[in-house]
This record gives C-alpha cells, structure tokens and sequence, in this order.
C-alpha cells in the first residue's frame, strides 16, 4: 500500500497548500476566461452569419425550370464574397434539398427542417458535420418568388477550437514554471513567517520546571506572534506561581506534619523509658491525644483545600437567615469562652436572607471566630455585627481585642500555613489553614473577605455575602 504524503513540517505543508490553491485558481481562472472567449467568439460567429443569410436571401432566384440559383453577380458583391468562404444550404420547408454551395458537397446541414426552425427569427445552433467538422449554423425562413424557403448558413468552429487548443497547451506548459516560481516564493514566505515561531519552540523547549521564570521573546510588532508569546509568558508565570504555591504547600504541609507526630513520638518515648504511675501514664497519653486531634484538623484542612483545588466539592445553595447561622456557630465556642471569660456580643438585621451553602459557610465563620477567640486576651471581647451595606450585600464584621495585624501580614493573612506570629499560632493550637479554607468558602459563595487591623487595636474580619432579593428589597 503506498503511504499517504503527508509532509511533517508546517513550512512544507503552507507551501504545498498555497502551490496547490493557486495552481486550482489558475486554471478556474482560465477556465472562466475560455469559456467566455469562447461564447463571445460564438456571438460573433452568429452576427455574421446573420449578415450572410441576409445577404444571401437578395441573391436566391428560380430559373424556369423550377431550379434554384444565384444571381451572376455573385462575385461583383464585395458582402457576397464573404459567402464564399461558408457553408450554405436552401431547402424546402418539407426537407427537400434545393441549393448548396461547392463548400458544403456533399454533406448536410441539419437534413430535414426542425419544428419551429427559422421561423419568427434567426435560429443558431452548434452540429457536428458527417466529417466530424463542428460548425455554427444559423437557419431562417425566407419568401423567394412566392416560395418559402429555409436558409442555413454555417461557420466551421474549427480555427476557434485549435486556437483554444494552441492557447490550452501553452497555458499547461506555463503552469508548472509559475507554480514552481510560486512554491519557492511561498517558501520563503513560509520560513520567513515561521521563524519567530520556530525561536519561541526553541526557547520553550529549554523552560524545564528547574527554570520556569524564563519567558519566551516577544517582539516590538505586536502582531499574532507577539500576541502569542505574551499568553504563553503569561501561562507561564500562572504555572510558576503554581509550583511555587505547591513547593510550598509541600513544605509547610510536612513540616506541620512533621511537629505533632515528633511530639508524639517524644511524648510516647519518655512514657516508656521511666515507670510512672497510673495518673502519670494518664498525662501521657492525653498529651498524645492532644496532638492526635491537632494532626488530625490538618489533615481534614488538607483535604478540605485539596478538594476545593480539584474541584471535587459541590455546593448546595439555600436559603436561610444569616443572624440563625452566626448563632449556631457561635455556640461552637461556649466552653472556650467561658474559659478564656471572654464576652461575645451578637447584633444585627434579624430578616437578612442570603443564598449560599450553609454548611460550608458555618465552617468558614467557625474558623474566623476560631481565629478571634484564639488571639484575644483573657477576659476580652468579641463581637459579631450583622447588616446590609449596600443593596443586594450582606456584611458580617467579626471583630476582637487581640494584639492586631502589622500592615506587613495583613495581604498575606490568607495565604496558606501563614502566620503573622508562627510560635504563638502553634501554642494555641492553630493549623494556618483556617483562613485559606474560609476564603475559598466565602468566594465559593459569590462572597469576598477581607481584614483590616491594627497593631493594639485588635482586628476586624468583613465577610460579604450576595443577599435574597427579598433581603435586598
């Protein structure tokens, strides 16, 4: 079986494609210019032989004898002498031959008349001859002495057809220099356009994920090209940041890993190296239950984030009242409240509906509350304000009396494993994931979030949600 060509660069396969369409354009081209010579020619064919037919129809006369002759001035005619050169035939209505021309001999023009032939007009048509010759023929019928007469005159089609042969086969021998000329102009083309692109190939092929901060070259042009490697550039630093975002992931996540299970280990270790007694051994194992449950919020966060990264959480929107949601949540934190005897105050627009998942929003107000009771002192306060700021926006403010956010933590407040002060989070049993987990809800939700803090002023969480119509109105 012979194998399909199929050339396997681009630059081989524009120029065979461009070669090809202009070659098909080309001879379309003189197709349309041939058949239009050709049809032209054919007019002027039937203008002349109407010029002869009517010339001829003032020369027709009928000797005595019933024969059909020319007039002896045939040839003192400088019109009829045109005749000469073309082939003529006179018959009776019926078919009965009674004049032809020492040009025509033998053969016929038509044989016997057709229904309607010549008979309102000047009837054109194209035959072929008993010869093979084609031949233009014009009929008309015509009154001669009291006798009705069908007048054929015809022109041999013959010196238009070679000419268009002659013109045919130099056009087909001109056709493979002008495509060759054309197939070595559209390479060059070709490779000229394809240039840049084959750099930018070049280049891309270098950027291993060791050197994902390079970029591709972008010209001073701005055309497609440059267009290109912008978006390219510009996937490749959405694929840096990626990595890097991963890296660390990566890192932060074993590292905080890595700290409850050596806690384990060393706790479970020094348990066993000495006999203690039964409250002793109790100390222990609480100890080791603490970073259990410690170990195993991160690991829930960590699926939370790598879900929601995947897309593999489904939401599921209702309807419900926003102040019932922030009390449930609230009481979450009964006993960590009563053993910091910190205060928490709620107030707000009791009818404020919003659309959204309340399961996931409880566990984002739950992790921002978290947050609050965590960094506020002892017998400090916290407060949770629920309103409408602007139409069709739900607003809760979550507010406490910790230290505050340096201005320098407040953008990164949200990012993943950080922690505006590491040692203390960790005392406090904090995973820094909490906040990154309550984004992604919030924003899940058609929401945003932000902060604002500072230093010795506590912090204050915004958590904007898309209100019900009803809420709205």
């Amino acid at each position: 079986m012979i194998k399909q060509f199929r050339p396997t660069h681009l630059r081989t396969r524009l120029t065979f494609w461009y070669t090809a369409v202009l070659g098909v354009v080309l001879l379309f081209s003189w197709g349309i210019i041939a058949s239009l010579f050709y049809l032209q020619a054919i007019q002027q064919m039937d203008r002349f032989a109407i010029q002869d037919v009517e010339t001829v129809e003032g020369l027709l006369y009928f000797l005595p004898n019933g024969r059909l002759e020319l007039h002896d001035d045939y040839h003192n005619h400088a019109e009829s002498k045109q005749v000469l050169e073309r082939l003529m035939e006179v018959r009776r209505p019926t078919g009965e031959l009674l004049f032809s021309n020492e040009r025509l001999g033998n053969r016929s023009l038509g044989g016997p008349s057709q229904p309607g032939e010549g008979l309102n007009g000047y009837s054109p048509r194209t035959l072929v001859l008993s010869d093979g010759t084609a031949v233009r023929v014009v009929s008309r019928q015509h009154a001669t002495e009291g006798h009705l007469l069908l007048l054929r005159v015809g022109h041999s089609e013959e010196p238009l057809r070679e000419s268009l042969k002659r013109i045919a086969g130099a056009s087909l021998l001109a056709l493979p220099l002008v495509l060759a000329a054309a197939g070595i102009a559209g390479w060059v083309l070709a490779r000229r356009v394809l240039t840049p692109l084959e750099q930018m190939a070049r280049r891309a092929r270098e950027i291993t994920p060791d050197r994902l901060r390079e970029r591709l070259p972008v010209g001073p042009s701005g055309d497609e090209l440059d267009q290109l490697a912008k978006v390219i550039n510009s996937m490749l630093a959405r694929i840096d940041q990626s990595f890097e975002q991963l890296r660390r992931f990566t890192s932060d996540a074993s590292h905080e890993l890595r700290t409850p299970l050596a806690s384990i280990r060393s706790v479970g270790e020094v348990g066993l190296q000495k006999d203690g007694t039964r409250e002793q051994y109790r100390e222990v194992i609480g100890s080791m239950l603490e970073e259990v449950s410690r170990l195993t919020r991160l690991i829930d966060s960590l699926l939370t984030i790598s879900r929601a990264d995947a897309g593999q959480i489904q939401l599921q929107p209702s309807v419900f009242c926003v102040m019932d949601l922030v009390r449930e949540s609230a009481m979450l934190f009964e006993v960590h409240l009563e053993e910091k005897n910190q205060q928490l105050t709620i107030d707000g627009d009791e009818s404020l509906q919003v659309e959204g998942d309340r399961l996931f929003l409880r566990q984002a107000l739950v992790n921002v509350l978290d947050n609050a009771i965590k960094h506020s002192p002892r017998e400090g306060a916290i407060s949770i304000r629920v309103n409408m700021v602007e139409p069709g926006k739900v607003e809760v403010d979550i507010s406490d009396s910790g230290p505050g956010i340096g201005p320098e933590h407040t953008g990164k407040i949200f990012d993943r494993f950080y922690r505006a002060d590491s040692s203390r989070s960790r005392e406090v049993g904090g995973t820094g994931l909490g906040l990154s987990i309550a984004q992604w809800v919030v924003e899940a939700n058609g929401g945003k979030i932000n902060v604002v803090s500072r230093i010795g002023s506590g912090s204050t969480f915004h958590i904007l949600l898309p209100a019900t119509p009803s809420s709205a109105a």
